[in-house]
């Protein structure tokens, strides 16, 4: 028997049927092991030694694996055919190792870019061994994002109350967004003026010309700046008697574009679908899976030679021999390593039209999608013809010039057009012209002058987004998905109708490594490192090496933020943020005599503040003025509530004034629980306006928490209450959310309960206990037993109520019974050596102790003179 494995359970199912009794295949569920987040993982003083952990799941699947060989006579490595599937083969055959699982089975590694019963058969006649080249990139990689981003986190705490994390590409990403936001801030439309006229041909054709030059001078964009210079310029125009002074018509062909890899399946299926990368890729994992596409992380752009002629088949079954070019359309790859540039992204059967595909939701329409694209990159370019006609007035003054083009022929359109991102320009104009000669007269219907103002450039679209981080070289098409779920889910930005917006905290994360790391989130230096990692995977470069080099500037950038100040991050942060910060407009489009002018007090100055969750604005008068507000100004007005507050009205139950607030968190109510009582206070959910608050809703957020019931199981209450990722409802320890605020004033006993045994099934039923990875033996100090287990800061060992974290060199599958017995043996004596000093002793007990300390010292000492 030969044991195969995989990555996916899905994809084992599939190949195992294709394979026949005579192979086991098993899926080894994604990567085994990984560095564990904590100190140490990666040791730059040790050569870069790396070390690697399976959690509890993966160690399990590691010994069915092991498991498995034990009766098999060769072990056959199937995963992924990218870095990431090369180097699960290699922590796979390095764990399996390590537990002498092997002793001596053949180990092969196979590769196939489709789950097709011709693509698996013909590579398991292809074998070959680990290409450690292209594992060398992976661990420079890993190690490059781990140093990264176990060394600057911890430095953005420090010195950044609130930020989360920074990481290589992560923060590169971040700093596009940022830098697009305040493009927009502080761009400054420019006005100018455009003429238009209708005109009319001799054969009743109707058609629009623009003014294109006047005496005798090309109009440039802004050459018409005010509506003083456009009325003269419509004034020149409506003098009329026009002629064709110049007819241009020439024929243009548009050929289609490339199939699909991973960067352009992601950005299209975002711009006509809606999916966020994200979604995407997990659609075309579940369509590779099930054999109905080709491998979806690759930057390939080419196809295999029997997918050409499946896709010219169906082009002439389906379109004709007029839509079939002559020979197979090639296209040049991206791709700086030719290792890594496997096929585009393409229907494993192209008869499989995508009527006929059965699959639902997600999958259909990706399948569609990348159907067509690939059958449109092979058919016929389309065919327009473009024409331009220039007309002159009468009296010679004015020219204006229409322009337009049809199509000859529909070729690849008739299946398929890709789509455009915003601020993209529209080079094709639908207009139909009339056929018209030189010296023809058109005549003069309507003209009109109208006002334009420059536009900002848009907010990036995830699409948008991976198009520019491609175009700049930095990460790689199958880590942008991730990449971008990191940045949402870190609270750095917020997608809003498909645009990309920075939050506060990405704000400030990006201005502090701007001015404290700005080497390590220029783009250039991003993408030099990532064709630096291309080299070592090319087999040019050693990969440690490159670390050294690497980690000696890093290392030296991040020991001279050790004596940064706070004050100095404050300074600097004061004179990034400022324009967005303090903007020198009012709501209302009004300059600002002094933008930092504290509008409380009218002496004080505004700036930047650190508290322990973020940063918020605060006063330079503070004590005497206490005017707070959060970071960002959306909407000043939002802000202008007197800190002291505004009373809404009277609490119905204690006859005291219900209040609202501001603070540096954002507006609150707040209402008094009597003298020498804490204030009830509770911050406005996201999208309340301060400015409509009644009493009513007030007094609503002020009886949160409310008691929903008692849950029907145990009689414990049931809580209702707004905290800081929206409403919820609590039971005990378990915490389940609440649609939307208004639910949470009206929820009854049966729906609470209902949201709270979800919760618990979608944990696995709550606080499970936790299984141990394996049993090592019996201590004999009791004959008990030793279990390893799987903790939230490393592996450890447990015996009784002892439990002794394993060292950084020893992993689950390494440790032994009697370094086990070694560990607890000394973890269970330390409590025994320790004297306690308690703060409940008396004074004289304290005395006492420190005599027999001192005594204890002195006797210690003799003992060594001697």
């Amino acid at each position: 028997m030969k044991v195969v494995v995989v990555e996916s359970p899905a994809k084992a199912k599939t190949i195992n049927k294709y394979l026949g009794k005579d192979y086991k295949v098993l899926a080894s569920y994604g990567h085994v092991r990984d560095l564990p987040s904590k100190d140490g993982s990666v040791d730059p003083d040790n050569d870069f030694e790396m070390v690697w952990q399976a959690d509890s799941k993966s160690a399990s699947r590691i010994r069915e694996i092991a498991d498995a060989t034990k009766s098999a006579d060769k072990l056959i490595l199937a995963t992924d055919p990218d870095r990431e599937g090369e180097a699960i083969s290699w922590h796979l055959l390095e764990a399996l190792e390590k537990r002498k699982a092997l002793k001596g089975i053949p180990v092969e590694r196979v590769v196939f870019n489709a789950i097709t019963k011709n693509a698996v058969t013909n590579a398991m006649e292809q074998p070959r061994e680990i290409d450690q080249e292209l594992v060398d990139a992976y661990l420079a990689r890993r190690a490059l994002d781990y140093l990264v981003g176990f060394n600057l986190s911890p430095v953005l705490w420090r010195k950044l109350p609130g930020s989360r994390s920074a990481g290589r590409v992560q923060s590169v990403a971040l700093r596009l967004i940022c830098q697009r936001e305040l493009e927009i801030e502080t761009f400054v439309a420019q006005e100018y003026w455009s003429i238009e006229a209708d005109l009319r041909a001799s054969d009743g054709t109707d058609f629009k010309a623009r003014l294109h030059a006047l005496d005798g001078k090309n109009l440039k964009k802004f050459d018409l700046p005010d509506e003083k210079a456009a009325t003269a310029a419509l004034e020149a125009v409506k003098v009329g008697g026009y002629s064709v002074t110049s007819v241009e018509s020439k024929p243009v062909k548009r050929n289609p574009p490339p199939p699909f890899i991973t960067s352009t399946l992601q950005q299209e299926a975002s711009r006509k679908l809606g999916f966020a990368a994200k979604r995407t890729m997990q659609a075309a994992q579940k369509l590779y899976e099930e054999g109905r596409i080709t491998y979806m992380r690759t930057d390939g752009v080419n196809m295999a030679e029997e997918a050409y002629h499946a896709s010219r088949k169906q082009i002439e079954s389906d379109y004709g021999a007029r839509y079939l070019p002559e020979k197979p359309r090639r296209y040049s790859s991206k791709a700086k390593n030719a290792q890594e540039a496997h096929e585009a992204v393409r229907p494993t059967d192209f008869s499989v039209r995508p009527e006929a595909y059965r699959g639902d939701g997600d999958l259909k329409k990706l399948y569609t999608l990348i159907w067509r694209r690939a059958v449109a990159s092979q058919m016929e370019a389309a065919e327009f013809e473009r024409t331009t006609l220039d007309f002159l007035s009468k009296d010679k003054r004015a020219q204006l010039r229409a322009s337009g083009q049809v199509i000859v022929f529909d070729g690849f359109i008739k299946l398929y057009t890709e789509g455009r991102d915003d601020g993209d320009d529209d080079e094709d104009s639908p207009d139909r012209l009339p056929k018209m000669k030189e010296g023809e007269h058109a005549d003069l219907k309507e003209a009109k002058s109208e006002q334009h103002f420059t536009q900002p450039p848009p907010r990036y679209t995830e699409a948008s987004l991976v198009k520019r981080l491609e175009e700049l070289g930095i990460g790689r098409p199958s880590t942008y998905a991730s990449t971008l779920s990191t940045l949402e889910d870190r609270d750095y930005v917020r997608l809003e109708q498909k645009k990309l917006i920075p939050e506060d905290k990405g704000r400030l994360v990006t201005a502090f490594l701007e001015n404290f790391f700005a080497r390590y989130v220029e783009y250039d230096f991003t993408a030099e490192l990532e064709e630096k990692l291309d080299v070592i995977s090319d087999g040019k470069l050693d990969w440690k090496a490159f670390l050294r080099d690497f980690w000696v500037q890093f290392q030296a950038a991040v020991a001279d933020t050790k004596e940064l100040r706070v004050s100095d991050v404050l300074d600097a942060l004061n004179e990034a943020l400022g324009p967005y910060v303090f903007p020198a407009k009012d709501a209302d489009g009004n300059e600002k005599a002094n933008p930092r002018e504290c509008p409380l007090c009218g002496e004080g100055e505004l700036s930047l503040k650190l508290g322990r969750h973020g940063a918020f604005v605060g006063c330079s008068r503070y004590p005497e003025c206490k005017f707070t507000r959060p970071f960002s100004v959306d909407n000043e007005k939002e802000h202008a509530i007197n800190p002291e507050g505004e009373e809404l009205g009277l609490h119905p139950d204690t006859g005291e004034p219900v209040l609202l607030k501001t603070g540096r968190f954002g507006p609150y109510v707040e209402t008094s629980n009597g003298e020498g009582e804490k204030p009830r206070r509770t911050s406005l959910p996201k999208g309340w306006d301060p400015q409509s608050l009644t009493l009513e809703n007030a007094l609503k957020l002020l009886s949160l928490p409310r008691e929903v019931g008692k849950h029907p199981e145990d009689g414990e209450p049931i809580l209702a209450n707004l905290g800081r990722y929206g409403p919820y409802v609590q039971h005990q320890r378990t915490f389940a959310n609440v649609p939307n605020i208004e639910e949470l004033f009206e929820i009854g006993l049966n729906r609470a309960v209902t949201l709270i045994a979800e919760k618990k099934a979608s944990r696995g039923g709550g606080r499970a206990a936790v299984k141990p990875l394996k049993e090592l033996g019996k201590h004999p100090g009791d004959d008990e037993p030793i279990h390893v287990y799987e903790g939230r800061y490393g592996p450890y060992v447990k015996h009784g109520k002892t439990n002794a974290t394993l060292p950084k060199e020893t992993t689950p599958d390494t440790v032994t019974l009697e370094q086990a017995i070694e560990l607890i043996d000394a973890k269970a004596k330390k409590p025994a050596k320790k004297k306690k000093a308690p703060a409940k002793k008396k004074t004289t007990a304290k005395k006492t102790t420190a005599k027999k300390t001192s005594t204890a010292k002195k006797t210690s000492t003799a003992k060594a003179k001697d």
